[in-house]
């Protein structure tokens, strides 16, 4: 009697565990982590009061090394620090500005999902110099600049004052003089807020603490475009001073910091660039022109050999998946960037690559594309792999085979001593850094480590369609049905 009522429990566990019982390697994980929202709630429109603070040193496009500080005030007011630097650790600090002016949330965005449309209106930014070289160099590039009242900015020669304060522009007198530094503040005009639970560190502690990340619009990868550009991607997030990740080292130095006092941060042991291994999103990833997507990549160092699998996707939770495309192909060995500092170069070829489409529109885009353009003609179907080789790529979604993209990576270690690798941002215009001077100066999200190099998995995965044949012919693994464990069970009852 005994055995029967063990039996019988064992399998109520099971029937209710069923799914979870799929064993799943940590990079699979992470991925169906993602593809879940992640507890992720983002409130329309957003609640922007308070003050919101970079969470590390970033690279903007140039390259720029910076951190930022905003502050939103309830009558729409707001003031914000953007504070420079000669190094990419923002331990060297060049200059900072200080901007103050005016924001009005619209409407929700029709061209990126999730966010929120807004207008701003610059009143006054204002300059501060750290060293006599960065005045030098500013001052030399201002006066120089075309403004009406700028060529004076400041004469030749003039003697570096600690905590001066200049007047780049001002609505008021209708003087502009921050064109010469690429200084635009269209980034206010594309809003989201995210909202979601960390849980608290340490295995005594249970629970979870709110963390609010603010995303504002991307900037432009091409120094010519970025006065005009009106953003339709983000940038890495702020975080609020209340409700921010913890630990966060920079997060506390970043907010007690000034114009006339800029963050110096905690000082990091750079890292060299050791690619072996597994990577993945941290994040739904948000691309200019609407993309949303996360990503996936094996580097096998023994020989020089890569893999890459892009999840892409039609909302900004990243859970409606449109299609899939795996890449393949080999890397050079990376030497350190002239021009980005901490930054290594590589040049990456792929030769290989396959699509598997998602869903039903993407399906009849790519039935409709032209034969001999995107794999066979006429044959795709939702969750079925095709490889898209033969025909040197894809016209419908721009891919084009064998081809070469010169890339910019760097690693480094997060807060929770986690691995990261910044793989280089792609151009805003679409286009692929194919040629040397089309290679990136700034970075993409980071993904994290999810496998060593002992700990790849090769074969290809499928977010959606689990259970079934994977591009090997093989079918992913599942487990006993219940119905069959039932049948045992019902034969040891028998036995008993």
């Amino acid at each position: 009697m005994v055995r029967c009522w063990w039996l019988a429990g064992l399998l109520v566990v099971y029937a209710a565990a069923e799914r979870s019982l799929r064993w799943e390697p940590r990079c699979r994980q992470q991925l169906r982590h993602l593809q879940d929202g992640a507890r992720i709630a983002a409130r329309l429109p957003p609640r922007l009061e308070g003050q919101w603070v970079s969470t590390g040193c970033e690279v903007r496009p140039g390259p720029e090394f910076l951190t930022r500080s905003y502050l939103f005030y309830a009558n729409r007011l707001f003031k914000a620090f953007q504070f420079y630097y000669w190094d990419p650790s923002c331990r060297e600090p060049s200059y900072s500005l200080v901007i103050k002016g005016k924001l009005r949330l619209r409407q929700a965005s029709w061209i990126t999902r999730g966010a929120t449309e807004a207008d701003y209106h610059l009143h006054k930014v204002g300059i501060v110099f750290h060293s006599q070289k960065a005045m030098r160099e500013v001052a030399s590039r201002i006066n120089q600049s075309s403004g009406e009242g700028c060529s004076g900015f400041l004469p030749p020669g003039r003697a570096w004052a600690p905590r001066a304060l200049y007047e780049l522009l001002s609505a008021k007198t209708e003087r502009d003089c921050t064109a010469a530094l690429g200084f635009a503040m269209h980034e206010l005009s594309l809003v989201r807020v995210e909202r979601h639970h960390q849980p608290l560190p340490g295995l005594q502690q249970s629970g979870s603490s709110l963390v609010e990340e603010l995303y504002l619009g991307d900037i432009h990868t091409d120094w010519l475009e970025r006065l005009h550009y009106r953003p339709t991607g983000y940038q890495r997030p702020l975080q609020s001073v209340v409700h921010h990740m913890h630990p966060c080292p920079a997060c506390g130095v970043i907010y007690r910091a000034d114009e006339h006092h800029p963050p110096i941060l905690p000082a990091r042991a750079e890292l060299p660039v050791q690619l072996s291994g597994s990577w993945v999103s941290t994040r739904c990833e948000v691309r200019p022109a609407v993309l949303f997507l996360t990503r996936y990549f094996i580097f096998h160092g023994s020989n020089h050999t890569w893999q890459g699998y892009y999840y892409h996707y039609s909302d900004p939770l990243c859970k409606q998946p449109t299609f899939t495309i795996y890449a393949s192909g080999r890397y050079t060995q990376g030497v350190p960037s002239s021009k980005v500092r901490g930054g290594m170069e590589l040049a990456f070829k792929v030769t290989q690559a396959r699509v598997t489409p998602m869903d039903q529109v993407t399906v009849m885009m790519l039935n409709s594309s032209e034969p001999g353009s995107c794999g066979l003609a006429s044959s795709w179907s939702a969750g079925v792999e095709q490889d898209i080789t033969p025909t040197n790529g894809c016209l419908a979604l721009g891919i084009r085979l064998p081809h070469t993209e010169y890339e910019l990576f760097r690693t480094e270690h997060d807060p929770k001593e986690r691995s990261l690798l910044y793989i280089g941002e792609r151009p805003t215009d679409g286009s692929s850094p194919d040629r040397p001077d089309k290679r990136p100066t700034s970075y993409q999200a980071p993904l994290v480590q999810c496998a060593a190099a002992s700990e790849e998995f090769p074969n290809y995965y499928s977010l959606k369609y689990v259970g079934k044949e994977g591009a090997n012919g093989s079918e992913e693994l599942k487990p006993l049905p219940v119905a069959l464990l039932l049948l045992i069970a019902l034969q040891l009852l028998r036995w008993d």
